[in-house]
């Protein structure tokens, strides 16, 4: 199956200039490029769609760029925004490049001995270039009604309350500039990017022609929304990104496993490398019982392989059964702290769990799973409490410091799903 196939096989094409031709070309061998400005210094899943299909690109022999918009990231990309971005220091974009090249070193093999990936900063080629020059060489090949029909400038420019800065208005020109610099040095001749970059790949594909005599191609990817229509990539709490420090590796399980049932064969397709074998016997069996969730498991798994590695999602899915009632034996620290960062929490002097410690009765009062003591009897006498997972039916238990786990925690659940961490302090 040839890259263009699968990508169409797994609805990754939005748009592509000259499919013909650029089948042709990519029979070969071919350099390409995707770009990311570093606005923060973490990737999130939102990015990974035209990242991850550069390493679709990558495994069946083609040169993937990953290009950090050192430049771009200085001014800010208009597309999809209903207002001027933040602008950011040198000092930030060259920090948030660094610390995303980590996570880039997971999707990309930079190391691979026919085809290894390349990460370039389009500040590199762009800071030496004088105003002037800029508008000599590059503006005059663009006509302001080309600029203007872009419908994000569009968008903006008929908000007259917000409108759009020069600065955010050249952007198209400075992308389109970056095109041409990697066709002419590094023969970069294939642009891939979301679907609301067209109008930018586009404009560049035009400099390299006039500037470069060259052709060159673009190909975008579609902009991924749930099934509910609303966007992707967000949660409760915000954005779900690739940083373990932001967004904890049983948090990234999570939002993968709760994904809509109408959503998950797609996602299968998007965000794993799985074949299309695999995904359409996974598809089989969800059509067959979705209760069992089994491509929400696959999908939740590849996706934290992926970015995190296959031990590190072993303890997410071993936390997730945790929250399900599975048995703590054996559960570690860094593990158990991924709940604690769940659940809600409640603190209680230790002092009163050491000798005959305090009863089960009124630390149920005290977390709040029960509001009464009459009503703490009646859930722990028909079995409805547990304690670090395991059933107590005996209303006289007292919790104790030997109850604690990693001497400072008590896990408490009531019925399937309240649970309340208790922590000894």
């Amino acid at each position: 199956m040839s890259i263009l196939e699968e990508l169409n096989w797994r609805g990754l094409v939005a748009d592509c200039t000259d499919t013909a031709e650029l089948t042709k070309k990519l029979a070969a061998p071919t350099t390409l490029y995707c770009g990311f400005d570093p606005t923060a210094d973490s990737l999130h899943v939102g990015n990974l769609v035209p990242l991850l299909a550069l390493r679709r690109f990558q495994l069946l022999g083609h040169y993937p760029i990953a290009l950090a918009g050192g430049a771009t990231g200085s001014i800010g990309d208009p597309s999809g925004k209903t207002a001027e971005r933040q602008l950011l220091t040198k000092e930030i974009l060259d920090h948030n490049i660094a610390s995303v090249k980590v996570q880039l070193a997971k999707l990309l093999d930079f190391d691979a001995k026919q085809n290894p990936a390349r990460l370039l900063d389009n500040a590199s080629w762009t800071a030496p270039v004088s105003f002037l020059d800029f508008l000599r060489d590059i503006g005059k090949h663009f006509s302001v009604n080309q600029m203007i029909a872009k419908e994000s400038v569009r968008a903006r420019m008929e908000d007259r309350e917000v409108g759009i800065s020069y600065t955010e208005f050249s952007y198209m020109l400075l992308q389109a500039f970056d095109f041409m610099v990697l066709n002419r040095d590094h023969h970069c001749e294939l642009q891939i990017g979301g679907s609301d970059q067209w109008g930018n790949i586009t404009a560049g594909i035009e400099l390299t022609r006039k500037k470069l005599g060259k052709q060159v191609f673009g190909l975008t990817l579609p902009l991924i929304t749930n099934a509910d229509g609303s966007k992707f990539g967000k949660s409760v709490s915000g954005a779900i990104w690739l940083d373990p420090k932001r967004t904890s590796v049983y948090r990234f399980y999570q939002f993968w496993i709760n994904t809509d049932d109408r959503d998950v064969i797609r996602y299968l397709k998007f965000f794993t490398f799985l074949s299309q074998e695999e995904i359409c016997a996974l598809e089989k069996q969800h059509a067959e019982n979705p209760g069992a969730r089994v491509a929400h498991r696959a999908l939740a798994k590849a996706a934290t392989d992926l970015i995190h590695g296959t031990n590190v999602t072993t303890e997410a899915i071993r936390a997730s059964e945790i929250l399900f009632g599975g048995e703590l034996a054996g559960v570690s620290e860094a593990t158990f702290n991924d709940i604690v960062g769940e659940v809600p929490t409640k603190e209680i002097e230790k002092a009163k769990l050491d000798g005959a410690g305090i009863p089960l009765v009124e630390l149920l009062i005290h977390s709040g799973l029960s509001q009464s003591k009459g009503q703490a009897r009646k859930d722990i006498e028909g079995g409805g409490v547990n304690i670090n997972n395991v059933r107590e039916a005996n209303p006289s238990r007292a919790v104790m410091t030997s109850d604690l786990l990693f001497c400072k925690h008590v896990l408490l659940r009531k019925g399937k799903k309240n649970y309340v961490v208790v922590t000894a302090k």
